[in-house]
């Protein structure tokens, strides 16, 4: 589900049915008081019909435990505001397979994404300072961890992950490493697509902000072909902009039909 940004000013709070999905509509209220062990708001059965959060502008704290277990939700989509996910946030919320976060998001709490097992990707903006321990530990199926190179990560932020499968270092069977490596797995994560030109185009469909002028130059510059070029992970430009949450407004159709317009010496043709 994407959800375009002129949108947020007129969602109101609340349970509704949107483009098909139970979603709530959240501003922020506690739905689960975590010293009581209380459901608040809506009741346990309610919660777990969710299948997407809408986080809604205004709220800056995700607080600790709010959806986890939540195992119907497939999407979750936050405003800009948010600058803080507490842990376990989104823990075991098996289903979720795509993360839209804040623009401005500062931390992620310690197993916020714990146990997400169908989230296969999930790309941290510049803001993010920080990542807790085991935030993204057992998303099996997660392949896709964009994190900037100032991020600060934790402990076993990818412990039993697709993305640690795929690596050079030794796991057990479990999928886990030893804690004496943790800082080396953390340097590659976020160097997985390094500084060469050759990957110039993964770094830019992967990019927090992405353009379509930086992308159609660099594949006019390395041809066509550069999108369907795997990186030491397997993983193409063109994988990485169709996960990427913020790539909505670039269209990859269209950059190849300008690309081979161009070579048939049409130029672009203005709609």
């Amino acid at each position: 589900m994407r959800v375009q940004t002129e949108e947020w000013r007129r969602f109101i709070p609340g349970v509704r049915m949107y483009k098909g999905k139970k979603t709530l509509f959240w501003n922020g209220e506690i739905l689960y008081d975590v010293d009581e062990g209380e459901y608040c708001v809506y009741d346990q059965e309610e919660q777990k019909s969710w299948e997407v959060i809408i986080v809604l502008p205004g709220v800056e704290v995700i607080p600790e435990a709010t959806f986890s277990t939540l195992q119907k939700i497939e999407t979750v989509i936050m405003s800009d505001s948010v600058r803080r996910i507490e842990d376990n946030a989104f823990g075991e919320c098996e289903n979720l397979s795509f993360a839209k976060l804040s623009r401005s998001l500062e931390c992620i709490g310690e197993e916020a994404f714990y146990g997400c097992y169908s989230l296969p990707s999930i790309f941290i903006p510049p803001s993010c300072r920080e990542i807790g321990h085991g935030a993204f530990a057992d998303c099996h199926k997660l392949i896709i961890v964009n994190v900037p190179r100032q991020t600060q990560l934790g402990e076993n932020v990818i412990v039993d992950t697709a993305l640690i499968r795929v690596s050079s270092f030794e796991i057990d069977k479990y999928d886990d490493y030893d804690i004496s490596i943790n800082d080396n797995v953390n340097e590659w994560i976020k160097n997985i697509n390094g500084d060469d030109a050759e990957f110039a185009l993964h770094r830019a469909c992967s990019s927090f902000n992405p353009m379509t002028e930086i992308i159609y130059d660099i594949a006019k510059r390395q041809g066509l072909k550069s999108f369907k070029k795997e990186n030491q992970i397997c993983i193409t430009p063109l994988e990485y902009l169709e996960a990427n949450p913020f790539a909505e407004d670039i269209d990859q159709s269209a950059i190849v039909k300008r690309y081979v317009l161009e070579m048939m010496g049409e130029g672009v043709i203005e709609r």
